[in-house]
Order: C-alpha cells, then structure tokens, then sequence
C-alpha cells in the first residue's frame, strides 16, 4: 500500500524555476504577439527549447491571458492631476451612493458600417466574416448614470457646442439635488458659449466636473460605447445602413432593460 503513495520528486521535472518564469513574462510582455521570439531568447539564455503550448502554460500560471489589446490615448495625462481628480471623482461617487448628488457622464461618439471586428467562437481553419463598408455617420450624444439611465441624441449632423448645451437643458430642465456632470476636455465642453453657462447652470444647482486630459477611462460612459461596438451589434445589423442604425437605436433605447452594465 505504502507504494502506491506519490513521493517527493516524482513527476516530470519543472524546466524552469521562479526567476527564469518571471524573466519568460517579461519577455512576454516584450513581445504581446510573438511568442515565437519569446521562445528564441529562452533558447538562447538557457539552451532551452520549449514548445509554445508550454510557453503558454506558464503565462497563464503567472496571469496572463491573449486577449484583445486596446487603443490608447497618444499621450498621458499629468500625473498629479489625475490623482487629484480622481480621488475627486471616488468622493462624488460617494455622494452619489448615498442620494446627496447625482451623478452624470457625458460623452460623444459616432458609429459607422466599418465595424469594430470582435472576437467570437469559429470552426478550426474557418473565419466568419463582417461586412464592412464606408458609409454614413450616426453621431450620438449621451449622457448616463451609473444606474444604467442613458439619455441621448442622435444625429447624422457633427455635434458642437449648441448642441451640448441644448441636450443638459433639454434632459436637466430641474433638478431635484445637486447635479454633477462628468465631461472631458474635448474642444466642445470648454468652449466660450459653455463657460457662458457654467453660472446659469451653478444657480441651476449643475455642475461640470472635467476630466483630465488623456483620461478616458475615468468617464463611464467609455464603457457603453465599447459594450455597444464589439459586443451588443450583432453581426446581421451590418448587412445595410438601415438595418444598422435600427440596431444602434435599439440598443441605446433598451438600455438599462434589455442591455446592462454593472458598475459597481
């Protein structure tokens, strides 16, 4: 009986230790999309060869994981700013917790028929396809809480600083408590004709709360657009421009219903 117990040091042996896995990551992280070059360092340092599948394994024991890389901003916000307003930003969401404030994100965007390709399960040497075309531009504004209510408008017409202004007094005609919106630093949010309003809109009992620069992940609302675009269109919407805005104006009218976002 006592043989069929396991015993120290049975097994395949580990190829690399600790240091070596750590040094494997970093090389990793050096080369995201190559892990074929990841596998010629490790041969070269060590006079390893190992397979990519067991490269893989360890990425994921060290998590790691292939995922899709995003887009960034082209450069970063300043550092002592950010921390300043986002610690601003955490007490705002405390006040909005407790039912002292409410809380908004603003933010444009614009969708096309040239599609945001997501991933998705396929047969093995297969690929489905999206059709993708140049098309026209629906430009929407919206403007969210973090309890998924979404107020928007939409255009086929550039959006500009008019039409900021127009939507908070359209969507803010009173308003029970203080409100705080939250925007960026687009060109459209700090123009002359909305610094004319800041003071109507303080005596109005509304407030802009504004982001630092190259800071869109503070802004929730980021989060819907990216749900929208790579994950709730479905693949049908891009057979016509018709169909497509159909499915756009579907979703931003069922939010909060049919479509949810946890942010807690």
């Amino acid at each position: 009986m006592i043989g069929l117990y396991n015993k120290p040091g049975r097994g395949a042996k580990a190829l690399f230790n600790s240091s070596q896995k750590a040094q494997i990551k970093e090389w990793a992280t050096q080369e995201p999309r190559q892990l074929k070059k990841v596998s010629q360092k490790v041969q070269e340092a060590w006079g390893i060869s190992p397979s990519i599948k067991t490269i893989q394994r360890i990425l994921k024991m060290l998590k790691m994981s292939w995922h899709r890389m995003r887009k960034g901003v082209a450069q970063k916000p300043p550092a002592q700013e950010y921390q300043d307003k986002k610690a601003q930003l955490e007490e705002l969401k405390q006040l909005d917790d407790e039912g002292k404030i409410d809380l908004y994100y603003l933010d444009e965007t614009g969708f096309c028929m040239i599609p945001c390709v997501p991933y998705g399960w396929q047969d093995i040497g297969e690929y489905l396809t999206i059709p993708s075309r140049r098309s026209q531009r629906i430009n929407v504004l919206g403007i969210m809480n973090r309890n998924n209510h979404l107020e928007t408008y939409i255009s086929s017409q550039s959006i500009n600083s008019d039409i900021v202004i127009a939507c908070i007094d359209a969507f803010f005609p009173a308003v029970p408590k203080p409100t705080v919106i939250v925007t960026d630093q687009a060109s459209i949010h700090t123009s002359d004709a909305i610094l004319d309003k800041l003071e109507e809109w303080k005596q109005r009992n509304i407030t802009l709360f504004e982001l630092p620069s190259y800071s869109p992940e503070l802004n929730l609302i980021e989060i819907l657009w990216r749900f929208i675009k790579y994950e709730w269109i479905e693949i049908s919407a891009y057979k016509s421009w018709g169909t497509f805005v159909t499915s756009v104006e579907k979703i931003l009218k069922e939010f909060g219903k049919n479509y949810v976002i946890n942010f807690v």
